[in-house]
């Protein structure tokens, strides 16, 4: 115990000293600035959210660059992900398709009338089956009355 205490003593007394202390992989220090930043950790991460202008504008300055590394050092500058730079070409690709297509002529649909057109056509399914209903019921009774006055068995009754 003893031991790591003078450790961690001798560590604290050389980082005020500034003579050591958490070096990059440059060689640089580490920047004293980020060694005063908040600790804590934000509990939900948010998602970030980017405009269509921004990516269209990051899309064309990746088409820009000429030399080895350029895109590379845009996406890093940025703080993106080259899966970034590809689904963004991917969407505007498919915005400059779908603006090129053949507009549909005549007037919109409208999704209320179209509603309500399959309502009333289900209305009159609907009636026009209860007729056939109807009819079949009144044949049913002039059959069943054919039948007592033909003294013929019905379905009701068991036959002898």
């Amino acid at each position: 115990m003893d031991t790591r205490n003078t450790d961690l003593s001798k560590e604290k007394a050389l980082e005020a000293n500034g003579s050591e202390g958490a070096r990059r992989a440059s060689g640089e220090p580490f920047a004293p600035a980020l060694a005063d930043a908040d600790p804590e950790v934000v509990a939900v991460a948010k998602r970030r959210q980017f405009s269509p202008t921004y990516k269209r504008r990051i899309v064309r300055a990746a088409a820009a660059c000429e030399a080895p590394g350029e895109v590379g050092a845009l996406l890093r500058r940025e703080g993106l992900y080259s899966s970034h730079l590809t689904a963004w070409r991917r969407e505007l690709a498919t915005l400059e398709e779908a603006a090129l297509a053949p507009k549909r002529r005549g007037p919109k649909r409208d999704g209320a009338k179209a509603q309500s057109r399959q309502v009333e056509g289900l209305e009159r399914d609907v009636a026009r089956l209860r007729q056939q209903l109807e009819r079949a019921e009144q044949i049913i009774e002039v059959q069943k009355k054919l039948c007592t006055l033909l003294g013929l068995p019905t379905v009701e009754e068991p036959r002898r």
